[in-house]
């Protein structure tokens, strides 16, 4: 495999940078916009707007925006961050990527999302992409779907099938190799093996994605994010408009105590942010709201 050189990394890191930042912006105002076309026979009290925290490394260099949004008409919590930073790795860590810890500094910048929504017929959604160079640079991330309820959590069901397809054209737009591959990786990582169980009905996820071309790379890592910008807002302005019991309230907050073991003990982001000196309030943000453990 042929890596992206070394000496353009900051150039691309820049590249990358800004894009993550326009696709944050972006997507905080649909998420203003959802909130202010909630129905309110179903969501009362007054739309919520997004509060933007610039922080700073405690180590090594730069920092990024953390976007929150919280107790929203329509989504209890959302976080949308960007970051940009320079550090070092420690050898363990730089063993496990790309170029076998043959350098320990690296450069990165990433946008990455979370949203609970209030209603339990609205699936929760995350997604991250990422830019990192040591010696080499690479891509990775993707994007996955987690409906709350036991009859949505299956891929053929509606809001699975349209995240999917979505997912699948933002792919095959590059190489339709992708898809199945990124899917499958997907179903894999968003497993819980002590649970037997799935977190979600899945996406994609990448990682290490270098074709030797980064601009190739680059144009297909900001397809994921645009596909998410499209079909989010789609699922989620079809499924506000479902009026819910009691008893589903119970079943998201069982099923997201799912979404809080995964990120605690298997999530890479956020293993990789925490021994790497990032934010702690913008990384721990993917937590949702309230969960239940019946």
């Amino acid at each position: 495999m042929i890596y992206h050189e070394a000496g353009s990394t900051e150039l691309q890191r820049t590249q990358a940078r800004i894009w993550f930042e326009r696709l944050r912006d972006d997507i905080c105002a649909v998420i203003e916009e959802l909130e202010r076309e909630a129905p309110v026979s179903l969501f009362p009290g007054e739309p919520a707007r997004f509060a933007y925290k610039p922080w700073k490394r405690t180590s090594g260099e730069g920092g990024g925006v953390g976007g929150f949004l919280k107790n929203g008409r329509l989504f209890e919590k959302a976080g949308i961050h960007t970051s940009s930073a320079n550090g070092v790795l420690t050898p363990e860590l730089a063993r496990s990527l790309p170029g076998n810890g043959k350098q320990l500094d690296y450069l990165s910048t990433s946008i990455s999302l979370i949203i609970h929504p209030r209603s339990p017929r609205v699936p929760t959604v995350h997604m991250n992409t990422r830019y990192l160079a040591t010696s080499q640079g690479w891509f990775g991330g993707g994007a996955d779907l987690t409906p709350m309820l036991a009859e949505q959590r299956s891929q053929a069901a509606d809001d699975a099938m349209e995240f999917h397809e979505a997912m699948r054209s933002a792919c095959d737009a590059h190489d339709p190799g992708y898809y199945p591959k990124f899917k499958a990786w997907a179903d894999e990582y968003f497993f819980l093996p002590h649970r037997g169980e799935a977190r979600g009905v899945g996406g994609i996820f990448y990682d290490h994605l270098n074709s030797g071309d980064f601009g190739r790379d680059f144009a297909f890592t900001r397809d994921v994010g645009l596909a998410l910008l499209d079909v989010y807002p789609r699922i989620v302005r079809r499924r506000m408009l479902d009026a819910w019991i009691e008893d589903e309230r119970l079943q998201q907050l069982a099923c997201r105590s799912l979404y809080a073991e995964f990120n605690l003990l298997y999530d890479r982001g956020t293993t990789f942010g925490l021994r790497t000196g990032g934010n702690v309030e913008t990384i721990l943000s993917s937590m949702p709201p309230q969960a239940s453990w019946l």
